[in-house]
Parts: C-alpha cells; sequence; structure tokens
C-alpha cells in the first residue's frame, strides 16, 4: 500500500493548504483522448482571441502560491510554481505543450482553473509520498535530466518518497523517476491549492473536472481530499 500524508509542519505553515489526489487504475494512456484535444484547442483559441490571459500576480490564487514560496524562502519570479510557468507559456507562444495524453489533461485542467497540477507514476514511486520540508541530503533527479543528481534546499517543500525528492520548490519541477509516459497504467494526480478564500471551490471543480476527463481511460478513478486536518490517505 502507498499512503499520500502531508507533513504536520507544512499543514501547520499553510492552513488553507488543501490537495485533491485523483487516482487512476488501468489507465490507457497510449492512445489519443479525444476530449482533452478539444479542451486544449479550446484554451489556445481563447489565448489567441484575447478571451484569456495569464493571471496577473495580484490575481488572489496565484498571489497565494507566490506568498507560499516566499515563506519557505523560494524566490517565485526564479522557480515559478507550475502553473504560473505554464500560463505564462501559453500567453507567450499561443500553445499548451502535448506531451502524452495523461499529462496534457492534468495541464489542461491546471490553465483552466488555475491551479497547480501534477501526477507520479505510482509504479515508479518507493514507499509512502509525503509533503514535507526538505531535510540536508536530499536528493533530487531532474525531469529529462536522468543523469543529474541536485540535492534540495533545506526548507524548500517537498514532495519525497522512501527514496528521494520527487518535486522541487513544492510543485516547480518534477522528478525523472516517477514522470507519466503513456505506459504508466497506475497514476496518482494532483491538484493543489494554498488560497484561504474560494481556492476549496475552485479546488472541488478541478478535481471534478479531472476526474471525468480520466473515467473514459481508466478502469477505476478514485478522488482523495487532504488537508491539516486530514493529512493521510491510502491511494492503492
Amino acid at each position: 500500500m502507498t499512503e499520500l500524508r502531508v507533513a504536520a509542519a507544512v499543514g501547520e505553515a499553510f492552513p488553507a493548504l488543501a490537495v485533491a489526489a485523483v487516482v487512476a487504475g488501468d489507465l490507457r494512456g497510449d492512445t489519443p483522448w479525444q476530449e482533452t484535444e478539444r479542451l486544449l484547442a479550446e484554451l489556445e483559441t481563447a489565448a489567441a482571441d484575447g478571451d484569456w490571459s495569464p493571471p496577473a500576480e495580484s490575481d488572489p490564487g496565484l498571489a497565494s502560491w507566490h506568498a507560499a514560496y516566499r515563506a519557505f524562502g523560494t524566490n517565485p519570479r526564479r522557480f515559478r510554481p507550475s502553473v504560473d510557468a505554464l500560463c505564462r507559456r501559453l500567453g507567450k507562444s499561443g500553445r499548451l505543450p502535448r506531451i502524452s495524453p495523461a499529462v496534457d489533461t492534468y495541464n489542461a485542467v491546471s490553465v483552466g482553473h488555475g491551479l497547480p497540477a501534477g501526477a507520479f507514476d505510482l509504479a515508479a514511486v518507493r514507499g509512502d509520498v509525503e509533503l514535507r520540508f526538505a531535510a540536508r541530503g536530499d536528493t533530487f533527479t531532474p525531469l529529462g535530466e536522468p543523469d543529474t543528481t541536485e540535492e534540495a534546499r533545506t526548507g524548500e517543500v517537498v514532495y519525497a518518497d522512501a527514496a528521494d525528492v520527487l518535486t522541487r520548490h513544492w510543485n516547480h519541477r518534477d522528478s525523472d523517476r516517477t514522470k507519466v509516459t503513456p505506459a504508466s497504467r497506475e497514476v496518482v494526480f494532483l491538484l493543489e491549492t494554498v488560497e484561504p478564500g474560494t481556492g476549496r471551490k475552485v479546488l472541488d471543480q478541478a478535481a471534478d473536472q479531472l476526474a471525468g476527463l480520466l473515467t473514459p481511460h481508466a478502469a477505476v478513478v478514485d478522488t482523495h481530499l487532504l488537508t491539516p486536518d486530514h493529512p493521510a490517505v491510502r491511494l492503492r
């Protein structure tokens, strides 16, 4: 069994934190997902027509992430939250990346709702996964750089399993080891908010949309919610 949990210290530091974990079993990600392609095209058309633009730093959702990054000592303009970087990319290029159906799906949901999103291939996870503050000696292999090893900065927020760090700067960059590919069959998708206002409502809407997009392509889809008051869940 794999447990996903939020460390007590992280929950105390970010009391508005909520994480939606959407688990897809027997995922079929090696054929096109037409609904995802339609959603990506709609977002790109909206950006081209001026009906969508990247959120300003004053946007409550984005501002809450910039404040969180600064709280654990990361400059969010140098190491941007994933949703910030993705929205800026769409605003600048007019395109969202096409990586694989599963990754493209959570990217589309991320941009559409203004929330960070990511995923881990559970077959590659070692032991439990914890959202915690990094400690001295925590190592990380960046996505796309399997021969590179970094050391996470002590005190930054990371997801980590029993072996090493799975994300740097909370959701800035993912690990190469647990990346989702078309061959991934059991995946946990993560959507996150630290906004104390409407964050939970937006998170619930995003999780519902993500689960709906995954359901035609998986044998089972389950959604779990983690908060500082409910900090752990069994994923499988």
